[in-house]
């Protein structure tokens, strides 16, 4: 049996958490991610999966607390009116992890200090919340132990054109082949062309040199 304990986010309401001028998080994401999994069933997303399957009750619990440190959970149920379209079909489109750290970042400037997500939010879109308002919250959460802020890992790349998009620039311009509006149908690869052998992906026993990077973000266009 895992115990988690939630005492140190429910000892506090959300309006006294606001109150005190904490940024609260929150995720109301779970039933939805259990829901894709075969837990729930679509229409109602009635929480029986604490019941039927309370592993997995237990597990999505857990994972705000991963993901934002102090999270405030929100329960679903059948409150989506006319947008089945969009949770039936799951994900007719796409909203990136960077496109959620706008949404954070222009929320908090409008004064909002209640930020999260409903249907159709995923973990690392919560993380990127976490991740986006860190500077005022004073802290990162556990999981970005396991994500390089804006791309940084890909400085150490093989090829030289996925080691360009180690930066914030590159993401926070980027639109993603999805059907969204202004957005590209199909995505073109950056390095078509370049095969095995080729000298852009020769591999160097250092780290890329910020040098280096300077001279590839020349090339790279969004």
């Amino acid at each position: 049996t895992v115990i988690i304990n939630f005492s140190s986010c429910f000892l506090q309401g959300i309006l006294e958490r606001l109150d005190a001028g904490e940024i609260v998080i929150g995720d109301g994401g779970f039933v939805f991610a259990l829901e894709k999994r075969g837990y729930v069933k679509a229409g109602p997303w009635t929480p029986e999966a604490t019941v039927e399957h309370p592993e997995a009750g237990q597990f999505y619990w857990r994972m705000p607390l991963i993901l934002s440190t102090n999270p405030h959970p929100e329960v679903q149920i059948s409150v989506c009116g006319e947008f089945m379209n969009i949770l039936s079909g799951l994900e007719p489109r796409i909203v990136t992890r960077w496109d959620v750290q706008k949404y954070a970042r222009k929320a908090y400037d409008l004064g909002i200090r209640y930020i999260g997500g409903c249907c159709g939010f995923e973990p690392y879109h919560i993380r990127a919340i976490a991740e986006e308002l860190a500077p005022e919250r004073g802290f990162l959460p556990e999981a970005s132990e396991k994500h390089g802020s804006w791309g940084n890992n890909l400085s150490m790349h093989t090829k030289p054109w996925v080691r360009a998009r180690a930066r914030k620039e590159y993401w926070e311009n980027l639109k993603p082949a999805s059907g969204r509006p202004y957005c590209p149908s199909m995505s073109k690869p950056d390095g078509w062309g370049v095969t095995k052998g080729a000298r852009e992906l020769m591999q160097q026993k250092e780290a890329t040199t910020e040098q280096q990077l300077k001279e590839l973000f020349q090339k790279q266009k969004f």
